[in-house]
């Protein structure tokens, strides 16, 4: 792997920690190479800049500041759901299988942004998924149920519950011909065109954010997770900026325009991460 490829790779799993967890981990990662330790802090600073330009001290309108103190885990309620256990957590939020109890009783996803990511970078990043996933209407595509605000003045957004298996697990398990893999990528396809005539870029399709279940006895793909989707046209087209030089998404998926950190990636970086799945499917 390249000093480039490396910085980057561990660029992002930083962006995983908290400020205070960052330092010690770098430290422990870059096992005293000072050239690689200068070319993470630079891509963080970076990272930190296209926050202050826009308004790092700033909120977005409806939404208090967070209790960076208050961590959320099974039992405890957000407006009508009950937590019951985390699925998945990102650099962003953490989801969790809820129990909605009113006015229907059902099993959701809730994503609920962490504490301290209360930047008004990070909040337009997760006020952009909500209005992304609300403007989608596809079986393919998880479906928006609800958004808030918790007690603790952190967003969340209420999603349909996936029940199923990434793609190449759900592929290797069920022991697929090729012509059964074939039809699920085009069903992954015909989400993914759907998205981008919304003029929605999801920028980091995987298996693991494509997953498969059954309906009536027939595999069904649904594509999740739009938390660094891209608006290309339409009212959320300047809601997002994505500072220039700015890695987002899973390196071994991405378009090399994506990767060099390119400000106007467009749908045909979707489309070779779609390459990179079928790769992996067949």
């Amino acid at each position: 792997m390249s000093d480039a490829a490396r910085a980057k790779q561990l660029f992002l799993e930083a962006l995983e920690k908290s400020a205070d967890e960052r330092a010690a981990y770098l430290d422990r990662a870059c096992g005293g190479d000072d050239a690689l330790r200068a070319r993470v802090d630079g891509l963080l600073a970076a990272e930190e800049r296209a926050g202050d330009v826009l308004g790092e001290t700033a909120r977005l309108p409806g939404f208090a500041a967070a209790a960076p103190g208050v961590v959320l885990g099974p039992g405890d309620r957000v407006g009508p759901y009950v937590l019951e256990e985390p699925l998945g957590e990102g650099g962003f939020g953490v989801v969790f299988r809820a129990r909605q109890e009113e006015p229907v009783r059902r099993r959701v996803a809730l994503k609920v942004l962490k504490p301290g990511m209360d930047s008004r970078a990070v909040l337009a990043r997760f006020e952009l998924e909500r209005q992304a996933l609300a403007l989608m209407e596809h079986p393919g595509i998880a479906s928006v149920h609800d958004a808030g605000v918790t007690e603790a003045g952190r967003p969340y957004v209420v999603m349909e519950l996936v029940d199923g298996r990434p793609l190449t697990t759900y592929a290797e398990e069920e022991r697929l011909g090729l012509d059964a893999r074939l039809a699920l990528f085009v069903d992954v396809c015909r989400a993914v065109q759907h998205a981008h005539q919304r003029g929605i870029l999801h920028r980091d399709l995987k298996p693991s954010n494509v997953l498969v279940t059954e309906v009536d006895g027939r595999p069904l793909p649904k594509v999740i997770d739009f938390g660094i989707a891209k608006a290309t046209r339409g009212d959320l087209a300047g809601s997002l900026a994505t500072g220039d030089g700015l890695l987002l998404g899973t390196p071994a998926s991405m378009a090399p325009e994506q990767a060099d950190g390119a400000a106007d990636v467009d749908t045909r970086a979707d489309v070779w991460s779609l390459g990179v799945m079928l790769y992996e499917l067949l």
